[in-house]
């Protein structure tokens, strides 16, 4: 029997407060209110000056303080009740997976991702496509699925976003100092435990980093290692290298690496699931296996292909990694003759014609590797299997075997703690075991109009005096204009209509839709009575030069004295910010071009919480809306993207925006509630929680594709 162990670092605590450190080396935490508030109620400036960082506080924190906690009964009666609510759920044996699906319980499930978005101490993410897969853990630890995650650990994060004066993003990279994080290195008798992987002209090691999600191990690989070249140590260094010579070289490093990794630590999972192409490579490392044990290539693409699930997200060309053949033979020479083909032969396992010539897809490989095979909505299953039609050319495009699985978020870890109590006392305290049962959210509809809206209010000013806080920390800092203070959302009003827009800024998500006419736009937010005020927030690439025009341009209206202070761009958004938005915002604005936005779930984030969604009819949203959880842009219809489009779509955002959003906020009763508005708040999280939960959509998988592939 091997000998892995990963050794958390000694903190000095009183006995009495031991358990704190093992709480903070386990995620658990950060979906669980209570726990969260063991660590803030030690010292609640710190917690958020430390962002949060549970393991910084611990070793920080005065050692006179800790004493003085113990002595707080509260404090203590709330530290049990969380370590027996954390030790039951570790040892839970009638987990949902052991009780409907006896197959799956002793295989275990590999999802490899190329981030994962699990908070904001540990910034190993870009945006939805990473926070999907942190939440796709979570409620794999909650559904008791034994489910092993494979990515890697980037030692400079996701970049930390400045807007200059002039509005331009500046990127700064933030090195990760591993002490503070919650990640252990996995050791065997007593020594870091590495795989490798071979180039043509060399061998890159990688080291194995553990990171505890609940009942969930993340694994995350880390080519900082001595025995590297210096060029070699910083490939894991940031996500998504903008030079291809990096790029493939991490994606080998995910898929062949990744199922390497898991050989070395005798993880053997029946099922790989792939979110996203970065990690098809890993297709032909299993059937590499196979080919050194005698079978034939084709023989072992077959016996393995059953158990591949492949997952597509986007549309969008940038989001499909396709690399030049020339690129192929520079790193991937030596994998053919291990697969018993030629060159030719690779290439046709993924081959793609292009305009500018024939590319390796990345898509393709996944595709013909892979049984299970899905979109992340129903429309972007449509879309996915006209996109890729011509791998099956001998299918209608409905037939092609593309399903769908609409994504979710986590419930637990993005409601609000506040509108969770309330629910605990409408639902009953076991209604987040049930949260996917529709019929259990009918009840909602007797909660008292007065208790939801006084939810509403003291979350968006939770949400306006932390964004405050965060300028008033900016300024302290220096370098920031005064005009950038007003922009950054001083003057923000907790009473006044207020609309989120935040998420990556790609040109097809068109977030200067609403700034397409700002005369009309100014007199919309400067209404006597009923005033709007909008929040922007969002990263380019630091490549996507066009994304950051977007965002300058933006910014320059932001900026207009005529705004008065209701514009506002939010710098360097994160999870951390993502959660106040979500859930203090009163409309949730999306303006992609359809059909480009294959799901989105910042928009279910917000529902959950009552915001009403004000969207385009494309992905997620398209199955959601039903006239009385929020409002729709534009038409359930396909249209060629062309000016007129956005025009068109212009017009009717501000149409309705002036006719029936506005007013009906502002339209009170004598208790000055606004009726109509609370009903449909109502109605946005009956819909949107059960129907959009993780908890639905990893059930999903395991019956539409992990039960199949284990079979």
């Amino acid at each position: 029997m091997t000998n892995f162990q990963t050794q958390f670092p000694s903190i000095d605590l009183p006995k009495k407060l031991a358990r704190l450190a093992e709480l903070a080396y386990n995620l658990w935490w950060t979906w669980q209110p209570e726990a969260g508030r063991l660590f803030a109620q030690l010292d609640r400036a710190m917690w958020e000056r430390l962002n949060h960082n549970p393991i910084r506080m611990l070793h920080e924190v005065e050692r006179a303080r800790l004493n003085e906690i113990i002595k707080d009964k509260d404090y203590m009666n709330s530290y049990k009740r969380v370590f027996a609510d954390f030790d039951s759920y570790m040892s839970q044996q009638d987990t949902w997976t052991q009780q409907t699906q006896p197959k799956i319980d002793s295989n275990s499930i590999a999802y490899f991702s190329m981030e994962f978005g699990l908070h904001e101490t540990l910034p190993i993410y870009s945006g939805g496509l990473g926070v999907l897969a942190g939440d796709h853990l979570k409620e794999a630890s909650d559904l008791g699925l034994p489910l092993t995650g494979v990515g890697f650990m980037y030692a400079q994060g996701y970049f930390s976003q400045r807007i200059s004066e002039d509005g331009w993003q500046e990127a700064l990279n933030n090195p990760l100092i591993f002490e503070n994080l919650p990640a252990l290195l996995v050791l065997k008798d007593g020594k870091p435990v590495t795989v490798s992987v071979e180039l043509p002209d060399r061998k890159i090691s990688l080291q194995v980093w553990e990171v505890r999600v609940g009942r969930i191990a993340l694994y995350l690989l880390d080519s900082n290692v001595d025995s590297n070249s210096d060029y070699d140590r910083v490939l894991t260094a940031r996500l998504y290298w903008s030079d291809l010579d990096r790029r493939i070289m991490q994606e080998v490093m995910l898929g062949i690496g990744g199922v390497r990794m898991l050989r070395v630590l005798n993880v053997n999972p029946a099922v790989w699931h792939m979110n996203e192409g970065h990690a098809a490579f890993l297709t032909l490392e299993r059937a590499r296996e196979l080919v050194e044990k005698g079978d034939t290539f084709e023989t072992a693409i077959e016996k393995t292909r059953g158990q591949n699930v492949f997952t597509t997200h986007t549309p969008v060309p940038a989001g499909n990694d396709e690399f030049p053949l020339w690129l192929m033979d520079k790193y991937l020479a030596a994998v053919w003759p291990q697969l018993g083909l030629n060159r030719e032969q690779f290439y046709d396992l993924a081959r793609h014609e292009q305009s500018y010539g024939e590319t390796f897809s990345m898509g393709v490989l996944a595709l013909r590797s892979s049984n299970g095979r899905n979109g992340v909505s129903e429309l972007h299953g449509h879309v996915a299997r006209d996109m890729w039609k011509f791998l099956w050319s001998d299918k209608k495009v409905d037939d092609v075997p593309i399903t769908h699985i609409t994504n979710g978020v986590h419930t637990a870890n993005w409601m609000a703690r506040r509108l969770r109590m309330l629910l605990d006392v409408h639902l009953g305290e076991s209604w987040m075991e049930r949260l996917d049962e529709t019929e259990l959210w009918d009840k909602l509809d007797s909660l008292s109009d007065e208790a939801l809206w006084e939810v509403r209010q003291h979350l968006k000013r939770k949400m306006n005096f932390y964004l405050r806080e965060r300028v008033r920390d900016r300024w302290t800092i220096g370098g920031f204009h005064p005009v950038q203070v007003v922009s950054a959302g001083v003057m923000l009003n907790p009473y006044v209509l207020t609309i989120g827009f935040a998420r990556r800024f790609a040109t097809y998500k068109r977030a200067s839709l609403i700034l397409s006419d700002v005369e009309r736009l100014l007199d919309v937010i400067n209404r006597p009575n009923m005033p709007v005020q909008i929040v922007f927030a969002g990263k380019a690439h630091p490549a996507d030069e066009p994304g950051k025009q977007l965002i300058q341009k933006i910014y320059r209206t932001v900026k207009r004295a005529e705004t008065g202070g209701r514009l506002v761009f939010v710098e360097d958004y994160d999870m951390n910010l993502a959660r106040y938005l979500v859930q203090g915002v009163d409309v949730w604005l999306n303006t992609p071009r359809r059909p480009l936005e294959a799901s989105g779930t910042s928009g279910m984030k917000a529902g959950l919480n009552g915001a009403l969604n004000f969207s385009i009819l494309d992905g997620w949203w398209r199955e959601s809306f039903n006239g009385k959880n929020g409002w729709s842009i534009g038409e359930d219809k396909h249209t060629e993207v062309t000016d007129a489009q956005d025009q068109a779509d212009a017009k009717d955002l501000y149409n309705k925006l002036e006719n029936e959003i506005i007013p009906m906020y502002y339209e009170r009763d004598i208790n000055n509630i606004p009726v109509e508005w609370v009903g449909r708040m109502k109605e946005s999280i009956k819909t949107v929680t059960p129907q959009f939960s993780t908890r639905r959509m990893v059930k999903e998988y395991v019956e539409k594709l992990y039960s199949k592939a284990i079979e």
